[in-house]
């Protein structure tokens, strides 16, 4: 299986190496006022996706850091696992349940 995921990424990473070759010729980008940008076809699409992994992440910040507020506040507000457990007493089901013998015999 190590194998066959180590060809796989191969076959991911040639293919890819492959659209990179095939795509070397100049293309322009044109911004306001006249202003332009000339590189090759592949840094126009890594810097496209990168700017779009960019704003991904920016548009996921505010909610992840709200998750984390409330996770914390969740956490600080729960009593601790020990102080739980000796807390409670054992119920009465408990009970009967441990003085019967298992599975009823």
């Amino acid at each position: 299986m190590k194998y066959l995921l180590w060809l796989l990424k191969a076959a991911i990473f040639f293919t890819l190496f492959a659209f990179a070759l095939n795509n070397q010729q100049d293309a322009t980008v044109y911004f306001f006022f006249g202003t332009q940008w000339r590189a090759p076809m592949v840094l126009l699409v890594l810097s496209a996706f990168a700017l779009g992994m960019v704003a991904g992440v920016l548009g996921m910040v505010p909610r992840w850091w709200m998750h984390r507020c409330a996770a914390q506040r969740q956490h600080a507000a729960a009593p601790p696992p020990a102080a739980a457990d000796a807390a409670a007493p054992p119920s009465a089901a408990t009970a009967a349940a441990s003085t019967e013998p298992p599975h009823g015999i």
